[in-house]
């Protein structure tokens, strides 16, 4: 399998890292929808990142579906989702909050990197911010219940995208999420960074 996308971007970041920690083997090609468009719409005319080719050429796009095809192919020790219904609510929650983070900061980022200063709309930049805040304040809430991986001795999905979320956001928005904002989240951020898988897959 082929995984299409930039580990700049938190979607591809958190199936890369997924995809080894399920020990699904896969390659890495680092192609921008930017710089390098004609290259990937070569690949997928939609130009969506991430894209993952599989093993029968299908093209898959959107962290979510992706990650959704590929747990399927995950040996039960490796899944990623937990199984009891109510622990797994709780999982999805978490991993819908750190995915609206994510989604609200690339709003801001497009807006002031892809438009002209005098063409911003302040109060919607000043609304996309609200509910950057309020996701990561409720998504701080969820993770100060934990001390070290969210269910268990292992990062799962919610861990993985918690923390892929708030290194994106750091990094892109230092003066809205400062690295003394939200500290259960830079704890975990500090943890997974740590870990081979995300070493092997780097914010850059």
């Amino acid at each position: 399998m082929k995984l299409i996308g930039m580990l700049d971007s938190p979607y591809v970041r958190r199936v890369a890292i997924s995809l080894h920690l399920q020990d699904i083997p896969f390659e890495h090609v680092p192609l921008s929808v930017f710089s390098t468009f004609d290259a990937f719409s070569a690949i997928n005319a939609v130009v969506k990142a991430p894209s993952l080719v599989t093993h029968d050429n299908v093209v898959l796009m959107d962290s979510g579906l992706i990650l959704a095809h590929v747990e399927r192919l995950a040996a039960s020790e490796l899944k990623l989702s937990p199984v009891d219904l109510k622990t797994h609510a709780r999982a999805q929650r978490i991993v819908g909050l750190a995915l609206a983070a994510c989604e609200k900061t690339v709003q801001i980022v497009y807006e002031r990197n892809l438009r002209p200063s005098e063409k911003w709309h302040q109060p919607w930049l000043d609304r996309i911010r609200g509910q950057l805040v309020a996701a990561y304040r409720l998504l701080e809430d969820e993770l100060g219940r934990s001390d070290r991986w969210l269910f268990g001795d292992r990062p799962l999905q919610a861990d993985i995208t918690s923390a892929v979320a708030y290194r994106f956001s750091r990094e892109m928005l230092p003066e809205i999420i400062g690295p003394d904002a939200y500290p259960a989240l830079a704890r975990l951020s500090d943890q997974a960074e740590a870990t081979e898988a995300f070493q092997a897959f780097p914010f850059c």
